[in-house]
């Protein structure tokens, strides 16, 4: 089936399906917890070594149904992996909260690099989904930028100074609302600079 469209609703389910869950097991199992070779492990830890190859399986079958991965995905699959081995292996679940600060940290530096050398980065990886002249490129990137610069932050805090409880909460549903109000507050500056092939505004200006 490599290559093949897939329905969005199934997308969906497998991008935010893992997530999804690791908020209801954590929900479930955050008393739980499991001795093994003498060594306690609390249900954090427990349902992160659930969630890690549930999160695999679920990009797999996204990659066998469509034959691509975004570099995003690929990018955050690895964060997971490396950060979730790390948290299960040290059982200090602070490892796998760094995680979320470090891949919206990221992205804020990568977006912010390119806007240094004039060039939006964020194009590079989106350009095929959403066709847009150069200057709203660059506008949505310095926007997006910001955002993942102040999620990250964000992120920081809270799972500094707030539960655990709280974090997963704030991961799951908070830090994702807060990304898709902002790419809604863009929705004016896509439509102003979209490109429309076969109407002569699928050039760049000027």
């Amino acid at each position: 089936m490599s290559g093949t469209s897939v329905k969005p609703w199934l997308k969906s389910v497998l991008e935010l399906g893992p997530p999804l869950l690791f908020f209801i097991a954590y929900m479930r199992f955050q008393e739980a917890s499991w001795t093994f070779r003498g060594v306690e492990y609390d249900g954090f830890i427990l349902v992160t070594a659930a969630f890690v190859p549930l999160l695999l399986a679920s990009i797999s079958v996204l990659w066998w149904l469509t034959g691509t991965l975004s570099r995003i995905q690929v990018f955050t699959a690895i964060l997971v992996v490396v950060f979730g081995g790390l948290t299960i292996w040290f059982n200090d679940e602070r490892l796998f909260k760094m995680k979320t600060t470090l891949v919206y940290g990221v992205f804020a530096v990568m977006l912010g690099v390119g806007l240094m050398r004039g060039q939006s980065w964020l194009q590079f990886v989106m350009g095929d989904l959403l066709p847009m002249r150069r200057e709203g490129w660059m506008r949505l990137t310095r926007t997006l930028a910001g955002a993942f610069a102040l999620m990250a932050l964000a992120n920081e805090i809270v799972w500094r100074t707030q539960s655990t409880e709280f974090w997963v909460t704030f991961e799951t549903f908070g830090l994702p609302i807060f990304l898709f109000a902002v790419f809604m507050s863009q929705a004016r500056l896509i439509k102003r600079f979209l490109q429309v092939p076969g109407t002569g505004d699928d050039r760049p200006p000027g």
